[in-house]
């Protein structure tokens, strides 16, 4: 086996763990993989340096060294390539990157001992039924205005099927994993990870009585951004590059059919985030 080390550097100054990752999983006899886009890589002995490409296809496994963040960015090549990923937490939360920097030494080594399993994300695909746009989002999709000084009308129909109308400073169309990021921040629920659901959250709509929805992800939502709007909107997944919805334009939402393999070492280990880095701070 070899693994393929991701690391953040602004996170990660002077890469210091992703050299103390390295080190541990050269001591545990597994080979370890980085890009040639950081120049400070060719610091770190013992590493093979190939292009992304070719990295990403000899790793058997993907260890981001930085935050959810990083994990994030690094999930989408993940899903591209097949492979599995295991995030080392440098940032503030660590939903996604579940191994802290103290628990490399055991979790690395059971890594390299395949003690470990493998749990599925599902992901969302966004696309403009008018346009030739589409995306993919491991954590959400929103859509927002481009002012907050003045909210926007959107309609929302599931299935064909009318569901609501919203005026508001934007929606947000979250995953299980993504429940935990804006979602959760705009009054969204907490979901288990491995639902195979979605979630509808609206950001601080003009209504009282406006509250979250939640899809089985085998429905097809479609978010029109109302004629009446005085301006045009905007989606994006991921935090990634913005897509523009002119007044009058929909986008169509549904499950995505790859998903993106988290590698953990306990089933309780999402809950045990929640409670700890959530509920607790």
């Amino acid at each position: 086996m070899a693994v393929l080390l991701i690391p953040n550097t602004l996170k990660d100054q002077g890469l210091t763990v992703t050299r103390r990752a390295a080190e541990l999983l050269q001591q545990f006899g597994v080979p370890v993989l980085m890009t040639d886009t950081d120049a400070n890589v060719r610091e770190i002995p013992q590493v093979t340096i190939l292009p992304e490409a070719e990295a990403y296809r000899q790793a058997d496994q993907v260890l981001t060294i930085g935050g959810d963040g990083t994990l994030l960015r690094t999930g989408h090549a993940c899903i591209r390539y097949g492979k599995p990923v295991l995030g080392v937490n440098l940032g503030r939360t660590g939903f996604l990157a579940t191994c802290e920097v103290e628990e490399m030494p055991e979790k690395l080594h059971r890594l390299a001992a395949g003690e470990y399993t493998l749990v599925e994300r599902g992901l969302l695909v966004a696309s403009a039924v008018d346009a030739d746009w589409q995306t993919e989002a491991i954590n959400d999709i929103v859509i927002f205005g481009n002012t907050r000084m003045h909210p926007m009308d959107y309609s929302v129909y599931c299935d064909g099927s009318f569901v609501s109308s919203y005026r508001s400073d934007g929606l947000i169309l979250a995953t299980p994993t993504g429940s935990t990021a804006y979602s959760f921040s705009a009054g969204g629920p907490v979901l288990d990870g491995a639902a195979d659901v979605m979630v509808l959250t609206p950001v601080c709509a003009h209504n009282v009585h406006t509250a979250p929805l939640v899809f089985t992800a085998k429905r097809t939502l479609e978010i029109v951004a109302d004629a009446e709007n005085r301006e045009t909107c905007y989606a994006c997944a991921d935090s990634g590059p913005q897509h523009i919805l002119q007044p009058g334009q929909r986008m169509r939402v549904t499950a995505a059919p790859r998903k993106l393999q988290l590698i953990t070492f306990q089933d309780s280990e999402q809950f045990c985030a929640i409670e700890n880095k959530l509920m607790r701070r």
